[in-house]
């Protein structure tokens, strides 16, 4: 026992070695993840904000002045442009200078008392998120716009309150689930290059006939890109914590032990692509070939429900998915292993059940 124990910490110390000599590959390692989760945690955002807005005004009353200003006072609109002309508001559309267009009729403070004044908004519906967003802010703030101005009271006075993400921020919804994504690319990655590496450069059938048998090797290869995979979570999760301030209310043991559950199904893709590829090209290619449809159809990007039937079925068999109810649940809403453990005995047996695969497969191909 102890001399298996030594062989597979020799293999993995080779291995860390041989990662650390590359100084290109321990940059990707430690510095991409941090680079990625920088941009996913600026760059993508589903919150809408200063949408670019041209009008229109025949009415040139302070009852329409008003109304213009209510929707550049919320922070949604930005007001780029104005006319009395509607040609170039259409031009304006067309060049992509404006989003969203706000036509007032003439005779709007008139029909306002009444109760009967209309506005016409125009939205770029190329951008179908923005535009549909910005519909939604615009007809809230006209509608209490109107109720304010003509007297009348709302016929109901909904009072709404977000749980467990209460500003409704895009950002601590999405940067948890870049952890996901960043464990997901980092152990698919090396795991897939790594023995194809060997098999290029001509080593592993020195391993082979080694006193290292095939389970020691398979551990001896996956347990530092497991360690490695394990850091760029910490630092992420730091990231995360202390420069986006993203609320934390869950237990960081549960987060662990999630992490680790979800690893295994990762590595195990990732080693099952490394025996079934020539070269590390392929296998390079096919990792992001994988990645892909993985991210899409985890819920990363759009929710899982809003997917065709068919779809929401393929996903019950994505490790990522799983995990990213698990990262989400622990940061936005506390979540426990009272609520999480069904998800965790998924992913254990999922991740089992993929090294077990890729490991059969892995003997025969060295065999």
């Amino acid at each position: 026992m102890m001399a298996r124990a030594e062989r597979v910490f020799e293999m993995v110390r080779k291995e860390l070695l041989q990662i650390l000599r590359d100084r290109r590959l321990v940059r990707v390692i430690l510095i991409a993840p941090l680079l990625q989760l920088m941009i996913f945690g600026y760059a993508v955002s589903t919150d809408v904000r200063n949408v670019p807005t041209f009008v229109v005004d025949h009415d040139r009353t302070m009852a329409a002045r008003d109304l213009v200003q209510a929707l550049a006072a919320s922070g949604y609109f930005r007001l780029t442009g104005a006319s009395a002309r509607p040609a170039d508001l259409v031009a304006a559309l067309d060049r992509g200078d404006a989003m969203a267009g706000l036509v007032i009729p003439a005779g709007f403070a008139a029909d306002l008392a009444t109760g009967r004044a209309r506005a016409q908004l125009l939205l770029d519906g190329s951008d179908s998120n923005t535009a549909t967003v910005a519909q939604s802010y615009a007809e809230r703030i006209v509608q209490e716009f109107g109720a304010r101005a003509g007297g009348a009271a709302l016929a109901v006075d909904l009072r709404e309150r977000a749980w467990f993400n209460p500003d409704l921020a895009s950002r601590d919804y999405n940067v948890p689930a870049v952890i996901g994504a960043i464990i997901l690319l980092v152990s698919l990655l090396l795991t897939s290059l790594a023995v194809v590496r060997e098999r290029e450069i001509g080593t592993l059938e020195q391993l082979m006939v080694s006193p290292l048998s095939s389970g020691e090797l398979i551990m001896g290869k996956l347990l530092p890109f497991a360690f490695i995979s394990l850091l760029d979570f910490a630092l992420v999760l730091a990231l995360a914590l202390v420069w986006f301030k993203v609320p934390f209310a869950g237990s960081f043991f549960v987060l662990m032990l999630g992490s680790v559950f979800y690893l295994l199904g990762t590595l195990g893709v990732g080693l099952l692509i490394s025996t079934i590829s020539k070269t590390q090209q392929e296998a390079f290619m096919t990792s992001f070939l994988v990645f892909m449809p993985v991210l899409l159809l985890s819920g990363f990007m759009f929710p899982v429900a809003s997917m065709p039937e068919p779809f929401q079925w393929l996903t019950l068999a994505n490790p990522l998915r799983h995990y990213l109810e698990i990262v989400r649940g622990v940061f936005l809403k506390g979540a426990g292993l009272e609520v999480l453990w069904p998800l965790f005995l998924y992913l254990l047996a999922m991740g089992i059940g993929l090294l077990w695969f890729a490991s059969t497969r892995f003997r025969k191909t060295v065999a």
